[in-house]
Formats: structure tokens, C-alpha cells, sequence
């Protein structure tokens, strides 16, 4: 299978997988494992946070090493594909498999090559396999689950293939970059706050679907509505309030959605045949509250299709593997800190308590930004930091299949 094809078949896979002895006497054994692997977690964590922004020029010189550095693994014959057998692996098993995980981890880095092979997963592979995990966006676990094993299944070939073209993405935008910033990384599903060359805040975010993307776009943040409306877009009601209605009559009611005509008058949600398309041609909007699908902010940048960055009520889905479930806006977790931080060079005091009192007022309120913020959205599937610790995320809109490079035409 050439690799190509390879790409095309691990894209698909994925998208249809939508997971002491100074306290010996105090702590028992069970617990000092937990102890340990809990170390493993942040430290696996540690090594792919970093101050340094995914797309900058120090990005485009880090991307260049790292290429460099899987031209000599591809050189060297890549690395071994893992069997069945080594499958549900985690810390206390002891069998021959381990032994092919570990030359799999030496392999990428992640295990430092000591010369020993043991078949016992100890602490030392249980650091290096949630190490790779935190690489590629997995749930840090330490257990070789089904995404684990078929990530560590990409051949090196591929991922050197996916470096040199996100090394390219790359170099197409650095140049237009700000000083001060707001990047939307559309596979890592995340959200970095920049400025002078440093990242001061990381959101994890909610992005577009599949069949829904989130765009790729070069705006300006000009103004938070707190405590919004929502004005329900018509390829929605075409799409889910017109099913959501046939499966329950007080969908509408128990979301605080009303309808309205072109005259502005509101409408019985009785008197429209919901066994039609009639809808479309109505108004639906969303009152703020608690279950307002924008929670308790909108934050609007300029862009012909319509999307914004927003709150939701749906705080579970941050807590998810994968993250894409929007029609194409981009949810933002502890959005509060995020409006703070673009409220920042407004003469008003707009600190985080200042902010949350907004919210929790539930009072509509539109403040402009004195000093509007660059916002990027972009497609990095691989990019590294300074310390040489590269990562990957999967290629969820099929952009890397295609080649693609250039998205000013998306814009």
C-alpha cells in the first residue's frame, strides 16, 4: 500500500472511531502506583506544553529538525508495526509484546535505548507510552487502548510526509503574524493566546464537524456580546430543528427558542408544519440563559461565514478525546479568562472577576474592543517546541491527504 492510500485508510479508521519508601509506613503499595503514574500524566503533559506558539517563526525552525530528524528514522527502516498481541498492554504485564513496545518507543523517542529489553512494563515504559500519548492528543492513560495502538501503527514515512507539509503551512502565514494574537488550531482542537512571541493562555476548544468544518480565516476579535441571543443560522433549522421537532413537539419551548415572522411578530411553534420546510423561512432565536447554546458569550470577528468563538453549556464535550461537534463556530473552555484577555487594553477594568460578574448578571451587554485582535484559524497537524518534542494530531478534515497547502482561497 503506498502512502497515500495508507493515509487515506488510517483518515478513514479514525473518523469512524467518533475514550517511596520515606511513606512506606503511610502509603500502601496500590497507592503508590496511582502515585506514580499520576507523575507519569504531568510529565507527559509537561513536555508538550510550552510557551511556544504552534505557529511561529522558532515553529518553523523547530519543524525543520524534526524533519530532519525522521529522514534519519525513515532512513534507518522506520519503525516495527505493533501486533494484536501487544493490544489493552499497561503498567504490571509482564510478556513478550512489551518488549516490541519498548523498541517501538526507543524508536520515536520517547524510551530512552538502554540496551535492555525486558518484557515487564515498568514505570520507566508506562512515562514513555503516555508520553506519546500526550504527543498525539490522546487521553493520557498508560494503557494501550485501540486509537494508541493504531497511532503507534503510522509508519515513519507518513509522518515525515505530514512534517514537511505542515513545515510548509507554515511558512505560507508566519509572515502576516502579529504582535499580539489569537490562533485557532483546528486538528489540535485548542486555542492559544499570544503575545510577543509567547503563548499566555491554551483553551481547549469544540470545533466544527466533518460534514460541518470550522473555516479557515484571518480576522479581527471587534466585540464581545455577553449574555447574547442566539440567532439560530437557517442550514440549523433546515438541518436539526425541523428533526428535533418531529422527534419531541417542546424542543422549542424547553430551550427558551422563539420563532419570529418577517414582520417581527413571534409565532405559535403549533402553527408551522414541522412535516415541511416552511421553517427556514421564520426567525428562531435563542433567549440568553442557561441553556443558550452561546452560554453566556459571543465573541465576533469579521468573516463571511458567519462563525464566531462562543461559551456553551455542553462543558462535558472539553473533557473528550475528540473534539468536534460544532457547525463550524469554535467553543472555547474557561471562555472568561479568554474575554479577559482580549478586554485587556480596554480603559474599562475588564479583569476575570470583572468578567464573571458580567456573566453571572445575565444581562445583555455588547463591548467593542478599543484595540481589535488578529484571530488565525488553521489546519497544523504536526508542528514541535524548542525541546525537540514533536506532535501530531490526526488529519480530521482530510487535508494532508489531499496535499493541501495554500487555504488563502478558503478565506
Amino acid at each position: 500500500m503506498n502512502r497515500l492510500n495508507w493515509l487515506a485508510s488510517w483518515s478513514n479508521t479514525m473518523r469512524a472511531m467518533c475514550g517511596v519508601a520515606a511513606l512506606g509506613a503511610l502509603i500502601s503499595m496500590p497507592q503508590l502506583a496511582i502515585a506514580d503514574e499520576e507523575s507519569n500524566s504531568v510529565a507527559a503533559q509537561q513536555a508538550i506544553n510550552s510557551s511556544e506558539p504552534i505557529l511561529s517563526y522558532e515553529t518553523s525552525y523547530n519543524l525543520i529538525a524534526a524533519t530532519q530528524r525522521y529522514e534519519q528514522i525513515v532512513a534507518n527502516g522506520g519503525w516495527e508495526e505493533m501486533t494484536r498481541g501487544a493490544y489493552g498492554l499497561q503498567k504490571g504485564d509482564d510478556r513478550g509484546h512489551v518488549r516490541a513496545l519498548r523498541r517501538r518507543l526507543i524508536a520515536s523517542g520517547d524510551l530512552e535505548d538502554t540496551g535492555r529489553l525486558s518484557s515487564e512494563f515498568d514505570d520507566e515504559l508506562d512515562g514513555a507510552l503516555r508520553r506519546f500519548q500526550a504527543r498525539h492528543g490522546l487521553q493520557i492513560t498508560g494503557i494501550l487502548d485501540q486509537e494508541t495502538y493504531l497511532t503507534l501503527n503510522i509508519p515513519a514515512d507518513v509522518k515525515l510526509a505530514q512534517l514537511r507539509l505542515n513545515l510548509e503551512r507554515v511558512n505560507q502565514v508566519v509572515g502576516e503574524l502579529s504582535n499580539r494574537y489569537i490562533l485557532v488550531n483546528i486538528p489540535a482542537a485548542s486555542i492559544e493566546a499570544v503575545e510577543n512571541g509567547v503563548v499566555e493562555r491554551r483553551h481547549t476548544a469544540i470545533v466544527g464537524r466533518i460534514d460541518r468544518q470550522t473555516p479557515i480565516l484571518t480576522s479581527k476579535v471587534h466585540q464581545i456580546n455577553f449574555n447574547p441571543y442566539w440567532h439560530v443560522p437557517k442550514s440549523i433549522i433546515r438541518r436539526d430543528i425541523i428533526k428535533y421537532m418531529n422527534q419531541d413537539p417542546n424542543y422549542l419551548t424547553d430551550f427558551r427558542i422563539k420563532i419570529y415572522d418577517a414582520n417581527g411578530d413571534e409565532l405559535d411553534p403549533r402553527s408551522v408544519d414541522w412535516s415541511t420546510d416552511e421553517a427556514v423561512q421564520y426567525l428562531f432565536r435563542q433567549e440568553p440563559g442557561g441553556e443558550n447554546s452561546m452560554g453566556h458569550v459571543k465573541i465576533n470577528f469579521h468573516n463571511p461565514h458567519a462563525v464566531y468563538l462562543h461559551d456553551t453549556p455542553q462543558k462535558s464535550l472539553f473533557g473528550q478525546n475528540r473534539r468536534f461537534h460544532s457547525s463550524g463556530c469554535v467553543r472555547v473552555e474557561n471562555v472568561d479568562e479568554l474575554v479577559s484577555w482580549l478586554l485587556r487594553e480596554n480603559e474599562t477594568d475588564w479583569s476575570l472577576p470583572a468578567v464573571d460578574a458580567a456573566f453571572d448578571s445575565g444581562e445583555r451587554l455588547d463591548v467593542n474592543l478599543e484595540k481589535p485582535v488578529p484571530i488565525i484559524t488553521t489546519y497544523i497537524t504536526a508542528w514541535a517546541n524548542r525541546e525537540g518534542v514533536v506532535s501530531f494530531r490526526t488529519d480530521i478534515y482530510g487535508f494532508d491527504e489531499a496535499g493541501r497547502v495554500d487555504f488563502a482561497s478558503a478565506q
